[in-house]
């Protein structure tokens, strides 16, 4: 009667279970009007603009078990069995789950049962309601139980995976198993001894089951993989902002290391005190999360064939270069400027001319305070440097002891005196830039700008940190040097005037273009302390945001989004169609799932011609781009397409509210998300114009010239230098990270955020409930009921034993011998199948097998 997934209901005949339910093209299905668009679930229904919505192993343990993959992305599908109506009376008084816009679900017990549903009691109130059949879900027998992998739930149904993750969070357990996939939940507190050296000795070489759900055992499990399999391995770590997906990172990193890192000297501590400048450099407090990282990146840890740690690598992404001039409100600009701010020396204080950072534009607009999480921080941050008398307390950002940390890291890493030093002039160089102002110069004929008299200073400490002659700066930010291309003159080089709105957007793009230039000069410093010249097989831990959506999206929105789809898809391909696929292929009886199939909206990202990346790129290649031309083009060139709409059919008020040339409203797997485009077009293309290419090429810092690759070659006879765009750049990256996911093997951390307060073990399930049906787990769940996520080959089992046996057994086929060590072991025929080449597990069994069937 209950809508549910329950393993007393599991099985059926071969033919009852073989129909197919193949991959659903969403561009087969009906397009919705306005009043079926499909959103996010918000954390709450309303959106405003305040506030968005929401060793090597052991000889017995040498079996091969190959392990499902399955995706932290996947799209929820709403299959479960719909309640149907029938002559028999329901259970009276059991107790189940029914829906809670609030809560996510909520127990009651079933008094009544009427022609549309059920009419119900709510355990905690009393008050009766009325449910429809679809609203209302199985509970477990014993509801206040719990299992640290919720496979082993009798009833797999959304109610009860919520229902499991908040019981054990209220027993302080963040983490729990889908199968294969950990769950973690962040708990915004720190957890005593909970990622210990201790911790880690206790994990080394247990499979998945034998100890309690930790992120040590996903980082364990890829390890032993990567050994038995001889292929490199990739953990996928994914979640909202402020999920916990960077702290999840750092301890499978410090896992890896502290186990086979010991003989590799500074290597290792070089790999973990990378974190310290990456997350200095490129994260930032947003509304959501005081430590977001903003932009992705995949971390990769080498290993020699003897299994020592040999070196590491990263990868950056998409770093949100529009923050560097702007935040929104109750953000703030990259943890760097105000850690420079905070625990720099009086005499680089001097030096770099700071100030608080209230007195600088590119940090005015945002939130002004300072973190610390000690009293000794608070102490010595001078109050002279302070803009707001509070300080804000996190247990992860302290700007006075990060700086302290960022010093010793870039040393470690092989910065030396004078680095740092051209380190700590950009940032500040880039402040002093931001505080340059420009106004109308009425004695200009042509109607151009000239730096305003206040900001003559600003002029000064800019080009003395940056190296520039202040005259050729000043020059350079007024007016803009471009070629003829006709006439008598052609190639005759002319300055231009610019107006005060132009000069501003070159100053802002000299500002990002300097600071990203920086990130990648960084980056390049980290790879080249780490190097892996003895590597034969890598661990990488991928860590990017996940799918966003606020009251304002835009460009940075658009990528992040089109990322997570491009996730996405591996997901359908890797597990959901190839795990089924195999299934088939090794004749086991296992019942498919359907999946919708999201390739469309990848098409509709980046097709050749018509994609909305060719048609941005093509938009900013014309005399005057403009974004409405752009937004009209892109509906004009897809007007039949399911996944695109424009902003009318949006369900949010401030969304309909656009006109059609102002925005995109696009389907994606997770929800219908509204772009606003009005700077598309400028954010795709954040390159200098030669003018300031030419002024940096002039500095008198070798470090500042040496990042930017001479324009002389490249120049061409408009104002622009020829390169790739922001979006064909990021999508080139995407091909290469995939190409280098789909020939590892892959493992999942999901991270949920338990609340939008980031308070401590405060657990909002219809927060949690969203989270956890955007990543998929209701499918997961579906697969694993009647799955086998774990196998091992016959002739793999049978190596393991064979110079054990005695000749008899030994000449044994290996098939043979597995069924014969099973019924030996008195093996539950339930817990496995035998399939053509494999034995295959339930969830969760392999680790009963593997600890005891040695000898």
């Amino acid at each position: 009667m209950l809508r549910t997934l329950d393993k007393r209901q599991k099985g059926g005949t071969a033919s009852e279970n073989s129909v197919k339910s193949k991959s659903v093209n969403a561009s087969n299905v009906k397009k919705p009007d306005a009043s079926s668009e499909t959103t996010i679930k918000p954390t709450r229904p309303e959106i405003t603009k305040s506030e968005p919505p929401r060793e090597p192993p052991s000889q017995k343990s040498e079996i091969r078990s190959e392990v499902i993959l399955t995706s932290s992305s996947s799209t929820p599908i709403a299959s479960r069995r719909i309640i149907k109506r029938n002559s028999v009376p329901p259970d009276y008084g059991r107790i189940v789950w029914i829906t809670d816009p609030d809560a996510g679900f909520q127990a009651a017990r079933i008094v009544d049962l009427s022609k549309s549903g059920f009419t119900l009691t709510l355990l905690h109130s009393n008050e009766t309601v009325n449910r429809k059949y679809e609203e209302v879900f199985s509970s477990e027998e014993d509801p206040n139980k719990s299992v640290e992998d919720n496979c082993a739930l009798m009833h797999l149904n959304e109610a009860t995976l919520l229902n499991n993750c908040r019981l054990r969070y209220k027993q302080k357990k963040i983490y729990s198993y889908v199968a294969n996939i950990l769950i973690s939940i962040n708990p915004y507190q720190t957890i005593d001894g909970f990622y210990s050296s201790q911790k880690i000795k206790e994990y080394r070489g247990k499979s998945l089951g034998q100890k309690e759900p930790h992120i040590y055992a996903i980082a364990d499990k890829s390890f032993r993989e990567m050994r038995r399999h001889r292929k490199s391995q990739s953990i996928i770590v994914s979640g909202e902002s402020g999920a916990g997906k960077t702290e999840s990172q750092k301890a499978i990193l410090r896992y890896l290391c502290e186990n086979w890192g010991a003989d590799a000297g500074p290597i290792q501590q070089r790999l973990l005190e990378t974190n310290p400048i990456l997350e200095a450099f490129g994260n930032a407090k947003t509304l959501r999360n005081n430590n977001s990282s903003r932009f992705g990146k995949f971390v990769q840890i080498h290993f020699a064939d003897n299994g020592n740690v040999a070196g590491g690598h990263v990868s950056h992404y998409l770093l949100e270069t529009s923050r560097i001039c702007r935040q929104t409100s109750g953000e703030r600009n990259y943890h760097i400027f105000y850690q420079l701010i905070a625990g720099s020396s009086p005499e680089l204080y001097k030096y770099l001319a700071l100030g608080q950072p209230h007195c600088f534009n590119y940090l005015s607009k945002g939130f002004l305070g300072f973190f610390t999480h000690s009293v000794n921080s608070q102490t010595n941050i001078l109050k002279s440097r302070w803009s707001d008398s509070r300080f804000s307390e996190d247990s992860m950002v302290d700007d006075y002891l990060d700086f302290q940390r960022l010093e010793n890291a870039l040393k470690l890493t092989g910065l030396n005196e004078k680095e740092l030093m051209f380190i700590w002039s950009t940032v500040a160089g880039i402040l002093h830039l931001g505080n340059i102002e420009f106004e109308e110069n009425h004695g200009d004929s042509r109607g151009g700008c000239k730096v305003s008299q206040r900001s003559e200073g600003y002029v000064d400490q800019a080009a003395r940190l940056l190296g520039l002659e202040t005259i050729e700066l000043r020059m350079g930010l007024c007016a803009r040097i471009m070629q003829t291309t006709k006439g008598g003159a052609r190639g005759t080089l002319i300055r231009v005037p610019l107006k005060s709105y132009e000069a501003i957007a070159g100053r802002d793009a000299l500002s990002k273009s300097i600071y990203s230039k920086l990130f990648d000069w960084l980056v390049s410093r980290i790879n080249r302390s780490i190097p892996f010249e003895e590597s034969t097989h890598f661990i990488g831990v991928l860590d990017v945001a996940g799918f966003e959506y606020y009251a304002v999206n835009s460009f940075e929105q658009f990528c992040i989004n089109f990322c997570n789809e491009k996730l996405q898809n591996f997901f359908n391909e890797r597990i959901l169609k190839e795990e089924q696929e195999l299934y088939e292929k090794e004749a086991l009886n296992v019942r498919r799932i359907e999946f919708m199939d999201n390739k469309d909206c990848i098409d509709l990202f980046e097709m050749k011609g018509k994609g909305l990346f060719d048609l941005l790129d093509e938009e900013a290649r014309l005399p005057t781009p403009s974004y409405k031309n752009f937004t009209k083009r892109a509906h004009e060139e897809n007007r039949k397409h399911f996944r695109l709409d424009t902003p009318r059919k949006s369900k949010v008020k401030t969304h309909r509210e656009m006109r059609d040339d102002e925005g995109l409203l696009i389907r994606h797997y997770a929800g219908s998300v509204c772009y606003e485009t009005k700077q598309f077009v400028e954010k795709n293309d954040d390159q200098l114009h030669n003018s300031l290419q030419i002024l940096i090429e002039q500095s008198a810092s070798p470090l500042l010239v040496s990042l930017f690759p001479s324009a002389t070659s490249s120049r061409p006879s408009g104002n622009k230098l020829k390169s790739q765009s922001v979006g064909s750049k990021f999508k080139s990256q995407l091909t290469i990270l995939l190409e280098k996911l789909q020939s590892t093997g892959t493992h999942f951390v999901r991270c949920i955020k338990p609340n939008n307060q980031m308070d401590a073990w405060n657990f909002d399930g219809a927060a949690i409930l969203s989270q956890l049906q955007c990543a998929g787990m209701t499918s997961v769940l579906k697969l694993m009921q009647d799955g086998f996520p774990s196998r091992t080959s016959f002739g793999d089992l049978y190596s393991s034993y064979q110079r054990k046996l005695p000749p008899k057994l030994a000449r044994l086929d290996p098939r043979l011998f597995a069924k014969c060590l099973f019924r030996a072991l008195g093996l539950d025929p339930p817990d496995f199948q035998f399939g053509v080449t494999k034995v295959f597990f339930r969830a969760g069994k392999f680790a009963e097998f593997d600890s005891g069937s040695s000898f």
